[in-house]
């Protein structure tokens, strides 16, 4: 698929995997709608890409995981930039503890960010979509979505959802002629990832956020043709 002069929507842009997403289809030359919590990081962001690679962009401030600020961020955007081409579901946050050790609100709130988050930004960016007959949906999901392993129980239920909502939703949309693909990368080396606790090992081998950003690049890239339910990405980091 070209890429130039698209119009695509990133959570969670201002930093690691989304900023890093955001960089390369900036490059492509695709417009920009930005989405994440923090102002600061989305306006410095806004302002470089703008003036390094010529492309319209900009920014909503807004906590996807409450419904009515996923909308207005959506539909802010839209009426900037127009109709949405590509949706990139990437914000999402990660705590770790035993099911009895973690708070209850906190894992609640995991649920809400990663998956009602990227539900209520989906079908809020689905109808322009529909409308069009055209369209690319990429969620960053995790192997945690794959496997679950000890005091991950709330991260790896997030992730495990978001796969099913992938799949789920391809089979809708297909005929639609809107692609739905989740990328499953192992852990990156970003600030989610140290603020979480992970693991990071040696950093020259970690997977790093602009490895992601490249998966998803040529995922877009393919042909109409294709559809891939899930693309998954290992570190060669021995952790």
């Amino acid at each position: 698929m070209e890429l130039k002069n698209k119009t695509a929507v990133i959570t969670g842009a201002g930093k690691g995997i989304g900023r890093a997403i955001a960089q390369a289809l900036a490059k492509e030359g695709v417009h920009l709608g930005l989405i994440a919590r923090t102002a600061s990081d989305l306006e410095a962001l806004q302002q470089s890409l703008s003036q390094e690679y010529g492309v319209k962009v900009t920014s909503a401030i807004a906590d996807i995981s409450d419904r009515t600020q996923a909308e207005a961020a959506v539909a802010a955007i839209e009426m900037e930039l127009g109709a949405v081409d590509i949706l990139i579901n990437n914000a999402g946050i990660a705590s770790f503890g035993t099911l009895l050790d973690m708070d209850p609100e906190e894992w609640e709130r995991i649920l809400h960010v990663n998956v009602m988050g990227t539900y209520y930004v989906t079908r809020a960016v689905l109808p322009s979509m529909i409308k069009e007959s055209s369209g690319s949906i990429i969620n960053i999901a995790s192997t945690a979505g794959e496997r679950g392993f000890a005091t991950g129980s709330a991260y790896c239920a997030s992730k495990f959802a978001l796969l099913g909502m992938t799949e789920s939703l391809m089979q809708e949309v297909r005929k639609s002629n809107i692609r739905v693909t989740a990328l499953t990368p192992s852990t990156v080396n970003t600030e989610l990832a140290t603020n979480a606790g992970l693991k990071i090992g040696d950093e020259d081998r970690m997977m790093q956020a602009e490895d992601v950003a490249e998966l998803a690049l040529a995922t877009l890239k393919l042909s109409d043709r294709v559809f891939v339910k899930a693309a998954g990405i290992w570190t060669t980091n021995p952790q």
